[in-house]
């Protein structure tokens, strides 16, 4: 252990093998929950980075202070270890409990819910209202956001609840016995959605942004069309293939 026999030195140096250490775990962190939770765009759209970070940066700041604060190699050896040892425990505590925070809060589905889209977080779904959705659908996806669209209501009755429940706050979307596959919507999608000529039109300014996403998506323009999106924190316009209803692309544009 380190022992340059001067005591202010050894705990600078023990704290900077820690933080590089802690440097490490977050960017194993980093790697699963952008790379699988919070996929672009949805670290933006969701408010997952922001989230990821406030977590990673006390965590990442804690273990290291805490280290410098208590390292002495006047201290008998066993209770050195004993003290790094608690110190490493409450830092893989705080950082599990914020990635748990993460995952509980994080994107489920990007739904389409009649004539937009809409991303839905785990958070936002009744557990005990799972149960009402399609077989297939009540697991809900841990290895990144899903595509779901929404079927007609069955009555007068059930469209009067619901939509109520929606003025009330409760998003349609977070229903789940309202899912069915994204696939069923396909022709309704397409019907829905708007030509990017009438996109650049109204955001003649973002025309650029708006060029860059196309491009982005390796097809013409005359093959793609666009849909409004609701997020967690703003709205967003969705790019899809005009054949497939494929999302494609996504701009930083409220395009309702």
């Amino acid at each position: 252990m380190f022992n340059s026999g001067n005591p202010w030195k050894d705990r600078f140096l023990a704290s900077g093998a820690h933080f590089a250490l802690s440097l490490v775990v977050a960017a194993l962190s980093a790697a699963l929950v952008f790379g699988l939770w919070y996929p672009y765009p949805y670290r933006e759209i969701s408010g997952g980075r922001e989230l990821f970070f406030l977590i990673v940066a006390v965590d990442v700041v804690m273990g290291p202070l805490l280290t410098f604060a208590v390292f002495n190699r006047k201290k008998p050896i066993k209770k050195l270890k004993l003290d790094l040892f608690i110190i490493v425990v409450l830092q893989l505590a705080a950082l599990g409990y914020g990635l748990w925070a993460v995952f509980v809060s994080r994107p489920a589905y990007l739904v389409y819910e009649y004539d937009r889209f809409r991303v839905v977080h785990v958070i936002e779904i009744d557990p005990a209202r799972l149960d009402t959705a399609p077989l297939a659908l009540r697991a809900l996806p841990v290895t990144g956001p899903g595509m779901l669209s929404l079927r007609e209501f069955k009555d007068g009755k059930e469209s009067g609840e619901f939509t109520f429940d929606a003025i009330a706050g409760v998003a349609l979307s977070t229903r789940p016995e309202l899912w069915q596959s994204y696939e069923t919507a396909r022709p309704k999608i397409l019907e829905k959605a708007k030509p990017l000529s009438a996109l650049k039109k109204r955001f003649a300014e973002q025309a650029a942004d708006i060029d860059k996403a196309i491009s982005s998506t390796s097809r013409p323009e005359a093959q793609l069309r666009y849909v409004s999106m609701v997020g967690r924190k703003s709205f967003w316009t969705v790019l899809i293939d005009g054949t497939t209803a494929e999302p494609l692309a996504f701009l930083p544009i409220d395009s309702f």
